[in-house]
C-alpha cells in the first residue's frame, strides 16, 4: 500500500474504483485512469475482500499515485465507493468500475465543460466495447445529448422510469465535485445492490447541483461475457422503491420533478408486479397468476411481448450488468 502525503497539492481528480475479484480487468482501469492528460490526480482502489489477486496488484503498483483502501467485510459496491470517498483529496471525484475503462482526454473534457458551466455534476457519453471487442458505438446518440447542455432532476428521473422508451441516463457516470458532496452530505446508499448510483445523482441534483452534459463519450463501458450476472428479484425492486421514499422525505420536488418521480414509482411497482407475475407462470401456479392478475392488472400488458425480451429490457432499465 502506498503511504500518503497530506502535504501533497490537492490533486484535480480522485478516481475511485470498488474492486471484487477484479483482478482481470483492473489493471486495464488503472492504466486508464492514470493515462489522463492535463489533469494532476489519485487513484483510490477500494478492494471489497476479493479472493483473488485483486489486492496484491494494488498493493504492488509502481506508480505512487494508486492507493489501496482493504476492506475488512464485504460490503458490496456502494460501501466500496464510500470507503473511497472518504479517502478522496481531489477538487473532482470520479467512479470507474473495475472493468471499463476511460478515454485519455475524458477528465480534462468534462472539468472544462464544469468551469464553463459553473456546474458541480458533469456527465458525458459513454462508448460501449461490444463482446466481440469491435468497434465501440456511443451509448447516447450524440445528437440527444446535443440538445441539453444542462440535465434537470426532471429529466434525469423521466429516463429512469422503467419500461419507458426514453434513454436510460442513470447509465452516465457522473464526476462531481467533491466540496459539493461533503457540503450537502451526499453518499451512496449502502442499502442498495441495484440503483445505488441513480440515487446518488439524483440527491445531488435535488441538492442543487448543475449538472452540465458532454455529448462525446469519454467513458468506455466494456460488455463482457456473463456480464448479467444477477437475477432481478422483487426484494430489489422494493429497495429502490424504499430508497425513492427516504430521496422524496429528504428533498422537495418542484411539479416537474414530481409528475416524474410518480411515473417512476408507478413504474417500480408495475415491474415487481411483471416479475412476480411471470415467477408464477414458470411455477405453472395457475391460482398465482389469476390473483396477480386481478390485483395487478398492469402487468399483464407485458406479456404482449415475449418474456425473455421484457427481462433482458427490464434488467437493462435498473442497471444489472
Amino acid at each position: 500500500m502506498t503511504d500518503f502525503n497530506a502535504s501533497e497539492p490537492m490533486p484535480d481528480v480522485s478516481f475511485v474504483i470498488a474492486a471484487y475479484n477484479a483482478e482481470d480487468t483492473l489493471a486495464d482501469a488503472i492504466a486508464s485512469a492514470l493515462a489522463q492528460v492535463g489533469i494532476s490526480l489519485e487513484v483510490i482502489v477500494v478492494d471489497d475482500c476479493s479472493s483473488d489477486g485483486t489486492r496484491e496488484l494494488v498493493s504492488n503498483h509502481p506508480d505512487p499515485r494508486v492507493r489501496l483502501i482493504a476492506q475488512a467485510v464485504n460490503g458490496g459496491p456502494a460501501a466500496a465507493r464510500n470507503a473511497g470517498f472518504a479517502a478522496a483529496t481531489g477538487r473532482w471525484i470520479a467512479v470507474l468500475d473495475a472493468d471499463d475503462t476511460m478515454h485519455p482526454q475524458r477528465l480534462s473534457t468534462l472539468i472544462a465543460q464544469a468551469l464553463n458551466a459553473d456546474a458541480e455534476i458533469v456527465v458525458d457519453n459513454i462508448d460501449v466495447i461490444p463482446l466481440d471487442g469491435g468497434a465501440p458505438e456511443p451509448m447516447f446518440p450524440r445528437a440527444e445529448l446535443e440538445k441539453r447542455p444542462m440535465m434537470t432532476l426532471a429529466e434525469f428521473i423521466r429516463s429512469n422510469v422503467i419500461f419507458s422508451s426514453t434513454f436510460n441516463f442513470g447509465y452516465m457516470k457522473p464526476i462531481f465535485r467533491r466540496a459539493f458532496l461533503l457540503e450537502h452530505g451526499l453518499r451512496f446508499d449502502e442499502s442498495l445492490r441495484i440503483g445505488e448510483d441513480y440515487i446518488l445523482l439524483a440527491s445531488a441534483l435535488a441538492a442543487g447541483g448543475r449538472c452540465a452534459v458532454e455529448p462525446s463519450a469519454g467513458y468506455v463501458y466494456h460488455l463482457r461475457h456473463g456480464s448479467i450476472s444477477r437475477v432481478l428479484k422483487p426484494q430489489h425492486l422494493q429497495a429502490m422503491l424504499e430508497a425513492d421514499e427516504t430521496f422524496l422525505k429528504r428533498y422537495r420536488l418542484d411539479a416537474d420533478a414530481m409528475a416524474a418521480q410518480q411515473r417512476r414509482t408507478r413504474s417500480i411497482r408495475e415491474a415487481a408486479s411483471f416479475i412476480t407475475l411471470v415467477d408464477q407462470i414458470k411455477q405453472r401456479s395457475v391460482g398465482g397468476v389469476l390473483k396477480t392478475a386481478f390485483g395487478h392488472p398492469q402487468a399483464l400488458k407485458h406479456l404482449q411481448m415475449p418474456i425473455a425480451v421484457r427481462m433482458r429490457r427490464l434488467a437493462k432499465a435498473v442497471g444489472i450488468h
